[in-house]
């Protein structure tokens, strides 16, 4: 890997799902550091989707080029990947469990197939010696009791999500099946190595107009006023899409890293601690609620808002401190504020919508 600890120079690299809110980030801090940089998108038509992408050819000339690729088609990577030594596998459905229609055609296939697809690309790729898998913390555990059984209640690295299933929780189940398809390839030969980056729900800044990122729809829903009558008592492990983007580049640059590396916050933030911050700033803004709600109105009034009484009983109220030493001591990242995070994710979304 001696190349790229030097900063990039010119050294090519391809990113998966280049169009996406991680996707873009990555891409743009690549670019940055030197990189050449190939990425695939859905397709390369003029889109808003896209545009970002565009205006980054534009400002680094010669250096990104875009390839169209469908995750289902076997080879659709072999293109875009000739030449790169180093594959960022972003790309990947995420979707609120409302908007999963079938979890095995909606989740499942994309992000197993999708991956199997990735990876016979890299064995068809003499030149790639690293790949830099973007799983989740969804792939350490089903639910939030789970960390409940976690050594200390905190969650940490060593552990596989085992509780999810298609009908249960298809998002964590898709991204937990895949990754360990991505470690047993790795296994199973000498030439590249992989590590996985496994954030918390992923907040700050959209490069990307038109995002269907899960991450931004559950906010959206805060700040449109879902919730105004007060905040359920909800908490998420988050990361900065930023700090994310950073963590990938140090996991490809750094030579001795290796396994999986928590992405997330060490304290997990709830809808009601992320309404006070963005209303520290936006004081008259009607639409965030400045109340928690009791549990109770929750547990009886939440069906009727798509939540199981069974996934209200393994989530509601319960918070865990997260353990992220590995990626801060071995990848260097440091974590901006979550009150950053917020309010400069926050200020994009009024920007984006023209308020």
């Amino acid at each position: 890997m001696s190349d790229i600890e030097n900063n990039g120079d010119g050294v090519s690299v391809l990113v998966t799902g280049g169009s996406g809110f991680v996707g873009s980030h990555l891409v743009l801090g690549l670019l940055r550091r030197g990189y050449r940089v190939r990425a695939t998108v859905r397709g390369t038509a003029a889109s808003s989707k896209v545009a970002p992408l565009r205006a980054m050819q534009d400002e680094h000339p010669g250096r990104l080029e875009l390839f169209a690729a469908d995750l289902l088609v076997d080879g659709a990577f072999d293109e875009a990947m000739k030449g790169c030594e180093v594959v960022f596998h972003v790309a990947s459905p995420f979707l609120m469990p409302e908007k999963i229609k079938d979890g095995q055609r909606d989740m499942v296939e994309p992000a197993l197939t999708g991956t199997r697809n990735v990876l016979g690309s890299i064995e068809r790729t003499p030149s790639v010696r690293r790949l830099v898998f973007t799983s989740t913390v969804g792939a350490v555990f089903g639910d939030y009791v789970d960390v409940m059984a976690m050594e200390g209640r905190v969650l940490s690295e060593g552990y596989f999500n085992t509780t999810s299933t298609v009908e249960n929780n298809p998002y964590h189940y898709a991204k937990t099946v895949a990754e360990q398809a991505a470690w047993e390839a790795e296994r199973a030969q000498e030439r590249w190595r992989m590590v996985s980056v496994n954030p918390g729900l992923v907040l700050g800044p959209s490069l990307t107009p038109a995002s269907e990122s899960g991450s931004l729809f559950l906010l959206e829903e805060l700040f449109k006023g879902y919730f105004f009558y007060g905040a359920p008592d909800f908490s998420f492990t988050t990361v900065d899409v930023r700090d994310l983007a950073d963590a990938h580049i140090a996991a490809a640059e750094t030579p001795d890293a290796h396994g999986r590396y928590i992405l997330a916050a060490e304290t997990m933030s709830s809808f009601h601690e992320m309404a006070r911050i963005i209303r520290t700033r936006y004081p008259r803004d009607l639409r965030l609620p400045r109340t928690r709600l009791p549990h109770w109105p929750v547990r009886i009034l939440g069906p009727a808002f798509g939540l199981t009484q069974d996934y209200i009983r393994k989530h509601l109220g319960i918070r865990f401190e997260v353990d992220n030493r590995r990626g801060v001591r071995e990848l260097g990242i440091s974590y901006r504020p979550v009150e950053e995070t917020l309010l400069d994710h926050y200020e994009a979304w009024r920007r984006q919508r023209g308020r």
